[in-house]
């Protein structure tokens, strides 16, 4: 099994789309050229916020391709997989290794909703992955506004157990439930690195405990949450404290109501960061485009944080 590291920023790039929702491989290229500039440990392809459940088989095979071509080993490429069933997930995550994933981001399933949840039910389907794939595994705990589920400690514990889990993503979107989830990591029985997908309370999940994170947010926001990582890290907690307000703010525009509009804010905001032109924010129905309604907001979201044409610089 390949080793990876995952103690960083790991941002979940978004993927550009023309009006016809194809995708515009020359306009993410650049994109990701920056991202993985910034110091990014990771590129998160084919996640929630790259749409990757709305893409077709070969269209997310070409987004691993084209990542892994524009980092050129400078970070590791982690691809989200998933089901519903066991064996799609199982033959997703082997295309996945032969686009040239080094790791797997592995969603939970509507099966993971069985109340109680059988721990056999979890474990067995990440096993599964990790067989077809020969991959090293990230967990997803996947808050349920976003159609996912929190794990029962004793299922995560369960699936913790598997060698081939080198990393857990909180998504809950609770501080609370990252606490327990914090608490089931730090019991495994191997290191496995505490990933935050909790872009409501960025500073605090790494002042409880998050070594890394694996965010929406860091589609735009990569080189502010590295900075303020690095300061948790240093234990310049001053430097993290004033940092808090810009980063958090453009986050909260990022992920403002309706919370499953924040991959096409992502995409506004990248057209005023320089990146992309209004006609490649589309995103693929039945979420809404929002270039019109959010490009105001966006632009002064972008340019209280110093990223206003960040492209050309």
């Amino acid at each position: 099994m390949k080793s990876v590291n995952l103690e960083g920023m790991i941002p979940a790039v978004v993927v550009p789309m023309r009006q016809d929702y194809s995708l515009d491989l020359e306009a993410f290229k650049p994109y990701l050229e920056w991202l993985v500039s910034l110091g990014s440990v990771g590129l998160a392809i084919n996640a929630d916020t790259g749409e990757g459940p709305y893409l077709t088989p070969d269209e997310r095979s070409t987004v691993i391709r084209t990542a892994r071509e524009v980092a050129a080993g400078r970070c590791a490429i982690v691809a989200g997989v998933g089901g519903p069933s066991t064996l799609t997930a199982a033959a997703n995550a082997k295309a996945a290794r032969e686009a040239g994933a080094d790791a797997l981001l592995v969603f939970p399933t509507p099966a993971f909703l069985n109340d109680p949840l059988d721990t056999r039910i979890a474990y067995e389907y990440h096993k599964a992955i990790a067989d077809a794939s020969g991959l090293p595994l990230v967990v997803f705990q996947l808050g349920p506004i976003f159609g996912g589920v929190n794990y029962p400690a004793e299922a995560l514990a369960k699936v913790l157990e598997l060698p081939q889990v080198v990393g857990m993503k909180d998504a809950s979107f609770d501080a609370q439930r990252f606490s327990l989830t914090r608490d089931v990591v730090r019991a495994a029985d191997h290191p496995i690195t505490l990933l935050s997908g909790n872009d409501n309370f960025l500073l605090e999940s790494f002042l409880l405990g998050a070594t890394g994170g694996l965010l929406g947010y860091g589609a735009v926001g990569a080189g502010l949450l590295i900075d303020m990582l690095n300061a948790v890290k240093h234990k310049e907690f001053d430097k993290a404290a004033a940092m808090q307000a810009g980063v958090q703010g453009f986050c909260d525009y990022i992920y403002d109501r309706p919370i499953g509009d924040y991959r096409a804010r992502c995409k506004v905001a990248l057209v005023h960061m320089g990146f992309f032109t209004p006609e490649q924010t589309y995103v693929r129905p039945p979420f809404l485009s929002l270039w019109e309604t959010e490009k105001d907001k966006a632009r002064r979201a972008v340019e209280q944080v110093g990223l206003l044409g960040v492209a050309s610089r």
